[in-house]
């Protein structure tokens, strides 16, 4: 394997800080709602921050894959957008610190990339790593959203509901990251915030509040969630307007709804573990095909 410090690049001199966490939110495999995307852009908008170190994207990325975005004005190429994946420190407004991976997924090079994050975590004497994701689930955009975790050891789990499953599923490079890390007796939490499967293309901010109350949580920074649950609250208002307007998707939320109270999640805000039923599922994919055909209408408000 090449040298895991030559992936990255140090942005000055590092900072001293005492046993900081470092958060890990990659985007790409699993950001459903765009959770992870918005809770990342709200800690930077909370908080101040800085570039610790930036990684060579061009030995992570796979542009054929996802192209980056360039600006043509008639006549020239005018801009063109890198994929950046960089190590950032923040700070609150009383000043305590945490760390943020945030960019795309690195698509190749997984074990060196683990590699290199765990180098920076030990030369910044990381003390806990949270990993951030949001997958689609079946619960109504009428209750909370909520979190299961994982852990890479029972302690850190406590107050956390988990998945009661045993499944193989694609990898992804936050997962390896995980893996290895719980391998090396590292403490490592990965929370995975739930979001209604049929919104799960669309940006879904509760997702990304409950995400970023979590840190707060865990971190004991200050990481108000105001401008998140106002945005919640108007993507609800929203779908419940195009609810109302056809009796097969009241059916389909009062079928999640009913489910959801059933289990109890209203008090915890998390959702079970039997979050992925069939018939959920079918639900959700009628309510899908509501949905697409209300963006399908010119006439649809």
């Amino acid at each position: 394997m090449l040298d895991p410090g030559s992936l990255y690049t140090l942005e000055g001199t590092p900072p001293v800080l005492v046993e900081p966490h470092l958060v890990v939110a990659l985007s790409g495999f699993v950001d459903a709602g765009s959770g992870v995307r918005l809770a990342v852009e709200h800690l930077r908008e909370v908080c101040e921050h800085e570039p610790v170190a930036t990684f060579d994207v061009d030995q992570l990325h796979d542009y054929r894959a996802r192209r980056p975005v360039m600006t043509f004005a008639g006549d020239r190429w005018e801009e063109y957008e890198a994929p950046v994946l960089q190590l950032e420190l923040l700070r609150d407004a009383e000043g305590s610190a945490l760390l943020l991976l945030t960019g795309p997924e690195p698509d190749v090079q997984w074990e060196r990339f683990t590699r290199a994050v765990w180098q920076l975590a030990d030369r910044l004497d990381v003390h806990r790593t949270i990993v951030l994701s949001a997958a689609p689930t079946a619960v109504p955009h009428t209750r909370p959203s909520g979190v299961t975790a994982s852990a890479s050891r029972p302690e850190l789990l406590e107050g956390y509901r988990t998945w009661d499953v045993q499944a193989r599923v694609p990898g992804h490079a936050s997962a390896l990251l995980h893996l290895r890390g719980a391998q090396a007796g590292r403490d490592v939490l990965s929370v995975l915030a739930h979001v209604p499967h049929y919104l799960a293309a669309n940006d879904y901010p509760d997702a990304a509040a409950v995400l970023v109350r979590t840190l707060a949580g865990e971190t004991g920074l200050a990481l108000p969630v105001d401008t998140l649950l106002e945005a919640a609250s108007a993507t609800r208002v929203e779908v419940d307007a195009q609810v109302e307007q056809s009796p097969e998707a009241a059916a389909v939320v009062l079928a999640l709804e009913e489910q959801y109270d059933a289990r109890g999640d209203e008090d915890r805000g998390a959702g079970a573990a039997n979050a992925y039923l069939p018939s959920a599922e079918e639900l959700g994919a009628q309510f899908e095909r509501f949905l697409a055909g209300q963006e399908d209408d010119p006439g649809a408000e």
